[in-house]
Parts: C-alpha cells; structure tokens; sequence
C-alpha cells in the first residue's frame, strides 16, 4: 500500500475520533442550535460531563487533550527509534483507538519494550473518558479519581491484564518480561479497542482465547475514543443487579441507583438496559448470519464480536495475525454494518428504520 493511503487512512481514523461534529464546533463554532445533542452524541456513553458550560469551550479543551496527547506520543515514539512516517501514523491510529498499522506485523514488527510500553500506556489513556484526562492535567487530581468509571476501568484493565499473564505462564510455564508485556498489550489493546497485537494469543491455549473473547465485550469508558459496551454501562448494570435483590427481600423501600453521588435516571437506566439487550440480539443475529454463510462458528462469533465493539482482532481465520480476506464478500457487508452499528452506539443508526423517527420528522 503506498504510504500516501497509509497516512491517509491513520489521519482519517484520527480525525474521526472525538468525532467530527465536535471538530466542527471547535474550531468553526457554527452550530448553535444543536450543539450539545450533536456532541453527546459523538461522545460515546450514557453520560457526557461538561467542562465548560458552553459546548464550543468544552469541544476546544476536549482537542487540546487529544492533540497534546497524539504529539506526545509522536515524540515519544520517535525518541524511541520509529522513523517519521511510522510515528506520526502510529500517533493517530492510537490516539483514535484505530489501530491500524503501517506494517503487516502491526507493533510486534518492532521487538522494543520502549515502544510497546509506549503504546500500552496511551492505548489506556485513548480508552479514558478525556474529561477526566482534562482534570488530570489542570491539577484536579481529586475530582479525577472519584470518577467510579475510571477506578473501575483501571482496576479492571490490572485485574485482566494480571490474569493473562498469570494464565499465559501457566500455559507456557516460561516467565519473563516479554511474556508479562505481551499479556499487558493485547489486553489493553482489546479493552481500549485499538486492536494492535505484539502476539497472537490464539496460540495460547482455548482458555486465554475465550478470555479475550470475553474482554470484547468490555469497552473503553464514556467520552473516549473507543468503542464496545463501555465500562460505565457494566457499572449501572451490576449495581441495578445487586440492588434487585434488596428490592425483593425490602419491596416497599425506595432503592436507588447512585453513581459519583448521583442517582441514575430511570431513564438512563432503561435505555442502558435496552441498549445491553440490542447489544446482545445484534451478537447473536450476526453470529447466526455469518455462520449461515459458511464460516465456523468460532471465526464467526469472533468476527461479529470485534466489528461490533469496533475492537480489531478476532478469533479464528479474523485473529490478531490474521485478516478478514477469507470472509464472503455478504459476510464482509453485513461485518461492515454492525461495525457502522457499534460505533454509533446501535440506537443512532437504528432509529432511523423506526416508525416513530419519521412520523416525528
């Protein structure tokens, strides 16, 4: 592919993630009417906090985050042996959460530690809701980490990550760093939902395979650039599970969902719920159609699984040393739509094939 596309193809992926609405209205503060439905719903997430009361300061904050962070990382890889052309696409493609690389082999074409624990680190900052990265960096330590989501995302991402490297030893009963490292990037790389690989962990036995499977399902937090069920969905479906059981042993009492100190809408806590089942039936329906037209059962649920968390690699002939060549060309256009559907986060795109959408309009 010529490095034009490539550089193409990485400046697309990076424009594209905080959203080219909020881009807009950024730099061009032209959508008055609108603005803040337009930016929260290019904001992946049931929530959206607000830095500035007015949605043209939040957006321009929000970019300098995210610009500051891409030239960090520019200059980081550099400094650690990447030519020009790789660090710059490689900037965007994490910062984006995209992860496309300009090599075959994507990071595992470069055996440094330097590099990869680089990209280990901003793969989980592209994966943190970037209000709280804001607060980080104008000295707001506190109200950062009182963020339940982000404890949650950091706690999950070590609890994972400490996990696959204990199995990957078990299976491989061989410790070392480069063992430790690999574990830690593929688990970042899919929770984040970049979908850059150093290894192929569908060689690590059927146990760490199913257990990355499961990790697609995760997804990054709300206000971030990456993709799947997010971390603060899991949350308010985990505190309303415990909380059901109170409600049934305490009927009469009133038991309220609390999350930062703030009690979850009802609202909020249907369409959270409405939204993890469409999740689910969208899984099932395009495992069934791509199995319908040929594949395995495994390389299927892998495939829809990754299109629809927008994660990258799969399982079977789609894994992380793999490709989707091999998939039928229907298979491609319906992998093509649910990837459209993840990361729009399913409702947007499937409103419009409602009745109630076009009466309203």
């Amino acid at each position: 592919v010529a490095p034009s596309i490539l550089f193409w193809r990485s400046l697309t992926q990076w424009i594209g993630g905080m959203g080219i609405i909020v881009l807009s209205v950024a730099i061009l503060p032209l959508l008055g009417i609108g603005g803040i439905e337009l930016f929260v719903a290019e904001a992946p997430g049931p929530t959206s906090d607000k830095i500035h009361p007015r949605i043209q300061e939040t957006a321009k904050r929000l970019w300098l985050v995210y610009v500051g962070l891409t030239a960090l990382l520019f200059a980081g890889l550099k400094l650690s042996g990447m030519n020009l052309f790789d660090a710059i696409n490689h900037a965007f493609t994490t910062m984006a959460t995209g992860g496309f690389s300009t090599k075959n082999a994507s990071v595992a074409h470069w055996d440094s530690p330097m590099i990869q624990y680089l990209i280990v680190i901003f793969m989980f900052l592209a994966g943190t809701n970037f209000t709280i990265i804001y607060y980080f960096t104008t000295g707001r330590f506190r109200r950062a980490w009182k963020s339940t989501e982000f404890r949650a995302y950091s706690l999950g991402m070590l609890i994972a990550s400490l996990i696959a490297a204990i199995l990957l030893f078990l299976y491989s009963n061989t410790a070392s760093e480069k063992l430790f490292r690999d574990a830690l990037f593929q688990v970042v790389s899919v929770v984040s939902t970049t979908g850059f690989v150093t290894a192929d962990y569908t060689t690590w036995g059927y146990l760490l395979a199913f257990f990355f499977f499961l990790l697609m399902f995760t997804g990054g937090s709300a206000g971030s650039t990456a993709g799947g069920i997010k971390t603060i969905r899991h949350l308010v479906f985990m505190k309303n599970s415990f909380l059901e059981f109170k409600r049934i042993l305490h009927p009469r009492a009133m038991i309220r969902i609390k999350l930062d100190g703030q009690v979850v809408a009802p609202r909020i806590l249907t369409h959270i719920l409405v939204f993890l089942l469409v999740y689910l039936g969208s899984f099932v329906t395009g495992t069934l159609v791509m199995t319908a037209l040929g594949m395995d059962l495994v390389s299927s649920a892998g495939a829809v699984a990754t299109c629809l968390g927008n994660v990258g690699p799969g399982l079977g002939v789609v894994g992380p040393v793999s490709n989707f060549a091999d998939v039928p060309d229907p298979g491609k256009w319906a992998l093509s739509i649910l990837m459209l559907l993840g990361r729009l986060e399913l409702f947007t795109v499937l409103v419009l094939f409602t009745p109630f959408y076009w009466r309203a309009n």
